[in-house]
């Protein structure tokens, strides 16, 4: 049907769109569970909050699934190495996912405020973490992970999980916990009836929106000036086999940035991350919750797709050997095993999307102290 380069090029986008769609729809769950003892005061008010997510959250978690098995099935050797490297950052991702589906069973099975209080801290941390570490990862991809491959493709991995923290990692992931936070304080304006809830997730949103344009600028400018940077020396081969080791990478300050002159159409993303942030910013203060929700989608797709667009066509790059370097030509699995996975997701993908939608349509409408007092299908 298409031909091995094609075949990567549309796996890489489809990798894009399954972390966008993760972003898009468990992004804000993360993002209302980090702010849920904050926004919500009282125990009706936690309740309230819990219950504008829980409905959905479980079959958002599918985009994460999705993502991860389209890195084990298309990208192997990305697999192997940021799975095995940040094998504890991985532990402590999971273990946080971990408290969300026990928060949601657990904290109303007694009436005990104590009780309560500690399910929804465990909760706080659930959203919190993951949305941390995630952008943490993020830096670590664009700043180079310390792995070499040898003669044989075998994996040594130099670094630690405290050497996952940097400065830049850590400003990584405070623009994801930002970024995240944003799109969760749309989604309660909309979801959550207007009273003393509905107006602090403004407050966080807003605050949450001049982060992420802060945090995204402070950003571009350290990629832009500081060693953050990769590119190919020599000839590409974009058919070719996939073996990192027949690739020559090497540091580059402003590396990053060499791709918006060479295609000026992917100027697009960052605007769009900007754009977005700016117009939830004006939609959230003004009342505008569709806008404000349109717009912190729109930012968080913009970021994400920025960091894919400056690295392409690296994906993992090694910042400790310059023949390991993995990208879009030399990590992939071999065309038939593309070409397979390509006609089970163009049947299964649209399938995942309206059912998407259908349960979004059939949950819709805003959540209210009456509901939550009445309802005994509430959490």
């Amino acid at each position: 049907m298409f031909d091995y380069e094609t075949l990567r090029l549309i796996w890489w986008a489809l990798m894009g769109v399954l972390l966008i769609g993760f972003a898009l729809t468990d992004g804000f769950d993360l993002g209302v569970a980090a702010m849920l003892p904050f926004v919500g005061r009282t125990d009706a008010e936690r309740r309230m909050v819990i219950n504008s997510i829980g409905p959905t959250w479980e079959g958002n978690q599918v985009w994460f699934i999705l993502a991860g098995g389209a890195i084990f099935a298309a990208w192997p050797f990305v697999y192997a190495i940021s799975f095995s490297g940040f094998y504890l950052a991985m532990f402590l991702v999971l273990a946080a996912l971990i408290l969300r589906p026990v928060g949601f069973k657990y904290r109303s099975k007694r009436p005990d405020p104590a009780w309560r209080s500690r399910w929804d801290w465990a909760l706080f941390a659930g959203g919190f973490v993951p949305a941390l570490v995630f952008g943490v990862a993020v830096g670590n991809v664009l700043s180079g992970a310390p792995f070499r491959l040898d003669s044989d493709m075998r994996t040594v991995f130099d670094g630690s999980f405290l050497g996952l923290f940097s400065p830049f990692t850590l400003l990584c992931g405070l623009l994801s916990v930002s970024m995240l936070m944003l799109h969760g304080s749309a989604w309660l304006a909309i979801k959550i009836e207007h009273g003393a809830v509905h107006d602090r997730a403004r407050t966080f949103g807003t605050v949450a929106a001049l982060a992420s344009l802060i945090l995204f600028a402070v950003g571009w400018g350290f990629v832009a000036q500081a060693d953050i940077g990769f590119r190919i020396v020599g000839a590409i081969d974009p058919s070719g086999p996939s073996n990192p080791l027949h690739t020559t990478t090497e540091i580059a300050r402003g590396a990053w940035l060499a791709n918006y002159g060479r295609y000026p159409w992917m100027t697009i993303a960052p605007v769009l991350g900007f754009g977005g942030a700016a117009l939830a910013l004006v939609g959230i203060r003004r009342g505008w919750e569709r806008a404000a929700f349109a717009g912190s989608s729109a930012s968080a797709t913009g970021i994400i797709a920025t960091v894919g667009l400056s690295m392409f066509p690296f994906i993992l790059p090694s910042s400790i050997d310059a023949h390991s370097s993995l990208t879009l030509w030399n990590a992939s699995s071999s065309a038939r095993t593309l070409g397979i996975m390509l006609l089970v997701t163009v049947v299964l993908l649209p399938i995942v999307l309206a059912y998407t939608a259908w349960a979004y349509s059939v949950m819709f409408g805003r959540v209210t102290t009456r509901e939550v007092a009445t309802n005994p299908d509430f959490y």
